[in-house]
């Protein structure tokens, strides 16, 4: 593992272990030549996928990539980053499980949604203005109304009288 710091290649690990969902392990390092420390995460990948874009491109599928979505919808939004990294890993092994190599764009987009959905109405929204290519306020109202739809089944309304 190469040092960030100085670029050497002679580091050694310190200390390792699982992370709280035990799908990674956490491994402290430290670089022999400037003595520098870092945090390295390792991840089992069950196999090379390929994300098939609308566009008919095909580039190799990126878990930074689908993170940094993830986050870009959450941000400034009470949500503990714990949870985040536990959604994206969920995605990520609902990808692997499916058991291609070659993932469509929108199936991953669909997952996101879905997750997002359950973790926070705002974050949803946001992706979806994205993902689903919002042009006007009018789709922005359609979409609050299906959360507001959804919403309005689980819970019952009770009259308050005055």
């Amino acid at each position: 593992m190469r040092c960030p710091y100085c670029g050497s290649t002679n580091t050694q690990v310190k200390d390792s272990r699982p992370s709280e969902d035990h799908t990674t392990i956490r491994r402290r390092r430290v670089c022999a030549d400037c003595g520098g420390r870092y945090t390295t995460f390792e991840r089992v990948q069950l196999r090379e996928m390929t994300v098939l874009k609308r566009s008919g491109r095909r580039t190799p599928f990126d878990r930074d990539k689908l993170m940094r979505s993830v986050q870009i919808a959450l941000r400034k939004r009470p949500v503990d980053p714990e949870r985040i990294e536990r959604m994206v890993s969920g995605i990520v092994r609902r990808l692997e499980n499916m058991g291609e190599s070659e993932i469509k764009s929108e199936t991953i987009g669909r997952l996101v949604m879905e997750a997002l959905k359950s973790l926070d109405d705002v974050a949803y929204v946001r992706f979806a203005s994205v993902y689903k290519n919002f042009r006007e306020a009018k789709d922005f109202e359609a979409l609050l109304g299906e959360l507001a739809g959804a919403e309005g089944d689980e819970e019952t309304a009770i009259p308050l009288e005055d």
